[in-house]
């Protein structure tokens, strides 16, 4: 397992300026003369991570972390309040602190973006997706970045069709089905271990049951619940909280724009400005799943090594930057997204996209 793609490997250490320069630096290397664009547009990004100082880098994040793990605490002991208000805070408190942890702390963990470490990586990689996350730090670092960024929205490869349940009526598929997730998660976890060595899959399953117990117990001990039933239930309710707009953010973001062929996709600077949507800013869901999953999603896939606020600090001159040049910017509203995925469920979810050939752009 690796907290990086092949391509970004380094050796690690140092300061953690030097270390995103260095990804950037190979970013121009690998586009060498063939992609002018995404070379400029990489030195302009590389310069304002060379004036950011390491809490820009990674402290806002990190704190972000940290505080939802702070939260934890009063969140048990308010679910074992007799109060029905207190309680309630208790639910919300606690989904939201893991929405922050199983979500946001997932995906910066998936691309190395919490240490300058190799090694610390690889332990957040597994803490944040393993334990925190109930799935394997194996399968979701390979899904998501040697897949998913690796060939965004490329048909069978990096189209989000793991996201896709077409035999799902349209309702039950954007409201209801999501709030099954965290039962389905663990289980497609253990499905991803086969093939795999002895040592990962042990491994996966203690932290994976670690993570899930810990809860359980706390729930029990802390909290004061007096049956199984019920703290299963409460795990239930607090880990499915934002499930929806989860599933929703992971569609709305690619399915239903440009989509392409393995065999004749478009250079890469092409390729995430039509194949990549931004969400508007919104303080919750910021907040709990990061900007680069919500506004800076543009900018995450032309540089998925940047932290969230690294994202958002970009975000105007990567705008700025394909406005003048007269590449795609795309942004739309979570409503508007909605509204268009209820009406056309069927041809973006159901039916296989159509390929685009971007003709005369390149």
């Amino acid at each position: 397992m690796q907290s990086v793609p092949e391509e970004w490997r380094d050796e690690r250490g140092g300061d953690g300026r030097m270390l995103v320069e260095r990804k950037l630096d190979s970013e121009i290397q690998k586009n060498g003369g063939e992609e002018s664009l995404m070379m400029e547009l990489t030195r302009l990004v590389q310069k304002m991570v060379r004036e950011s100082s390491w809490w820009e880098r990674r402290g806002i994040d990190c704190s972000i972390l940290a505080a939802a793990f702070l939260c934890l605490p009063p969140a048990f002991l308010l679910l074992g309040s007799s109060q029905v208000l207190w309680f309630i805070a208790g639910m919300l408190l606690m989904g939201m602190a893991h929405a922050v942890i199983a979500y946001k702390g997932t995906h910066l963990a998936s691309h190395g973006s919490l240490s300058e470490s190799q090694a610390w990586g690889k332990f957040w990689a597994v803490f944040f997706i393993e334990i925190c996350g109930s799935f394997s730090a194996q399968a979701g670092v390979h899904g998501h970045i040697k897949m998913h960024h690796a060939h965004t929205n490329v048909i069978g490869l990096g189209d989000s069709s793991v996201w896709k349940v077409p035999f799902l009526p349209r309702t039950v598929y954007l409201f209801i089905a999501p709030l099954v997730v965290p039962i389905i998660t663990p289980l497609v976890a253990l499905a991803h271990l086969k093939g795999h060595s002895l040592a990962l899959i042990v491994r996966t399953v203690l932290t994976v049951t670690l993570g899930l117990y810990s809860q359980y117990w706390l729930l029990i001990h802390v909290s004061g619940f007096l049956s199984p039933l019920s703290a299963l239930l409460c795990m239930l309710v607090c880990r499915a909280m934002f499930s929806v707009p989860w599933i929703h953010v992971n569609i709305f973001q690619h399915i239903g724009l440009h989509m392409f062929s393995a065999t004749n996709r478009p250079k890469r600077i092409y390729q995430m400005t039509h194949g990549v949507l931004n969400l508007p800013r919104n303080p919750l869901l910021d907040w709990i799943f990061g900007h680069s999953l919500i506004n800076c999603h543009v900018e995450h896939h032309l540089f998925p090594f940047l932290s969230d606020n690294m994202c958002l600090k970009v975000k105007p001159v990567v705008s700025k930057y394909l406005t003048e040049k007269q590449l795609p910017y795309q942004e739309d509203s979570y409503l508007s997204r909605l509204q268009l995925f209820f009406h056309k469920y069927q041809e973006f979810m159901v039916f296989a996209p159509p390929i685009t050939e971007l003709v005369g752009v390149q």
